[in-house]
């Protein structure tokens, strides 16, 4: 990834962050990948869709065969219904179905007022301006503000985990096999190393995607055991592992304690209308 300014923090000479990805920066075999989500969805969706856009290792061109997934967003003219989610499930099993060189799809669907929302300017917003890169249709990051690492942005972005741990801990109840377990670990791993990055970014000062990184930036500010318990973390959202206990682990230890440390530093996010 490429960094504007002297320190390499994926910030501008400005201080604001710079856009993380770039079609340009795709690798040639996920090109096909690419290009056929372009064309599928908006054969998928028609005039619902507004725009859409890619993020995670692909566009910034980090993507390994074979093991990284595609990961899209999709914003709708109107708040996402029970059919939306429907195709984005059939349209993201296509693709993960006819191209091997990508380990599983994931859609994100959100009405485009969602995404513009005073309530999400620091949550979606961000996430859209600065972690999304435009594929089809018109960028709604031309109504977005400039985003700074401060402990606002840290707040709004990941001040809530506490309240997913419960929720994390339902879901490895249910699992049951070993690739269950696999998909959780890398769920929950990669959530609790960019909370981990959160915490400590406006200390830092800039944002980097990058796990392995990431894990190690936190450990300036938390050396020792959680500093080992992240870096073990990262590598865990990389390879995932099989094992329940890994999991418990992240929501009996290291996921109560970072979120305890997160409020008390920060706060917690604004509370979201619901339904």
């Amino acid at each position: 990834m490429e960094h504007g300014g002297g320190e390499h923090k994926g910030l501008d000479p400005y201080g604001c962050f710079v856009r993380e990805g770039s079609l340009s920066r795709v690798r040639a075999e996920f090109a096909p990948v690419v290009e056929a989500a372009r064309e599928r969805i908006p054969e998928a969706y028609g005039r619902r869709l507004h725009s859409a856009y890619l993020y995670g290792s692909v566009p910034r061109g980090t993507a390994r065969t074979g093991k990284s997934d595609l990961d899209l967003l999709l914003a709708l003219h109107r708040e996402p219904g029970a059919e939306d989610r429907d195709t984005a499930e059939v349209l993201g099993r296509g693709l993960d179905e006819d191209f091997p060189q990508i380990d599983g799809v994931g859609v994100l669907l959100y009405g485009k007022d969602t995404l513009l929302s005073e309530p999400e300017r620091y949550d979606l917003g961000w996430f859209l301006a600065c972690l999304c890169t435009p594929l089809l249709g018109a960028d709604l990051a031309e109504h977005l503000p400039r985003y700074r690492p401060d402990g606002v942005l840290a707040r709004e972005t990941n001040g809530g985990l506490a309240g997913l741990l419960p929720g994390w801990r339902s879901r490895i109840r249910e699992a049951s096999t070993p690739e269950e377990y696999r998909r959780l670990s890398r769920s929950f791993a990669r959530h609790l190393v960019r909370t981990g990055l959160m915490l400590v970014m406006p200390r830092w000062g800039g944002w980097t995607s990058d796990l392995v990184e990431s894990a190690e930036i936190f450990g300036r500010y938390y050396p020792g055991r959680r500093a080992a318990q992240m870096r073990a973390a990262a590598a865990v959202a990389l390879e995932p592992v099989g094992d329940p206990e890994v999991l418990s682990t992240y929501v009996d230890d290291l996921g109560p304690w970072l979120a305890d440390e997160y409020t008390a530093r920060h706060g917690t996010r604004t509370p979201r209308p619901t339904g």
